[in-house]
């Protein structure tokens, strides 16, 4: 029996990158997977549910609360993984890059939180994993707004646990580090050849090697674990 196995779960952003391989990851052990993007993920599984959500808007994230909510009564795991950058230094930075970064990474999560936890709270059980950054660790020259928003993810998520933990709620964060993703790609090679050097493991972290910590943190495994940051990074934070 896949461990999984009659579980229900949300991923926000889930259409590329990082979220796929979490969506990904969760349905092939089993799990029915709602997730929440503006594009389909182009996804061969019949467990993956797609839902077209714009997560700078806090209406289309009610809206796209409600259609979960339709088509089942609870969630066993939520992972709130969507995410932006608008990076420029902060002298430079129009408002309203500010505003929109601090929305879709760090509003979307309270909001997302605050409509699961009351059903997980009845059913005393649920995982809430919020995907960070080691930027929100360790802070990053031109990203005050994504920094920012990556560290309150970390607060967020400690305090949520604190709050949740006598009801069997756990919540952690996963901080990836530098990871091969679509973003990653529009760096130069030259800054990646340097970024790589700073890493100890000497390579670019795969997206399913965060999907499987994610994965790993929604198991039973991880039944003693809450309140926690997990950095996927090759040892660039220690």
């Amino acid at each position: 029996m896949k461990e999984f196995y009659e579980k229900r779960a949300l991923v926000t952003g889930g259409s590329r990158g990082i979220g796929k391989a979490i969506v990904t990851t969760l349905c092939d052990r089993g799990c029915e997977v709602f997730y929440f993007s503006r594009t389909h993920g182009d996804y061969d599984n019949a467990h993956a549910h797609h839902i077209e959500v714009d997560m700078s808007d806090p209406v289309s994230i009610e809206e796209g609360m409600g259609a979960v909510f339709e088509q089942t009564d609870y969630l066993d795991v939520v992972v709130n993984n969507a995410g932006i950058t608008k990076d420029s230094l902060l002298m430079r930075m129009p408002s309203e890059n500010w505003d929109e970064v601090i929305n879709v990474n760090l509003r979307s999560v309270f909001q997302v939180c605050q409509k699961v936890v009351r059903s997980m709270t009845r059913r005393k059980s649920g995982v809430i994993i919020n995907i960070s950054s080691i930027v929100g660790v360790t802070g990053n020259g031109g990203q005050t707004n994504y920094a920012a928003s990556k560290a309150g993810i970390i607060g967020f998520s400690k305090s949520l646990a604190k709050e949740l933990s006598s009801r069997n709620i756990r919540v952690n964060a996963v901080a990836p580090g530098f990871i091969d993703t679509s973003m990653s790609e529009a760096i130069p090679e030259k800054i990646k050849d340097e970024l790589v050097k700073q890493i100890p493991l000497k390579r670019i972290g795969q997206v399913e090697e965060v999907a499987k910590v994610v994965a790993f943190l929604a198991s039973d495994d991880a039944s003693y674990i809450t309140g926690q940051v997990v950095c996927v990074d090759g040892g660039l934070v220690m």
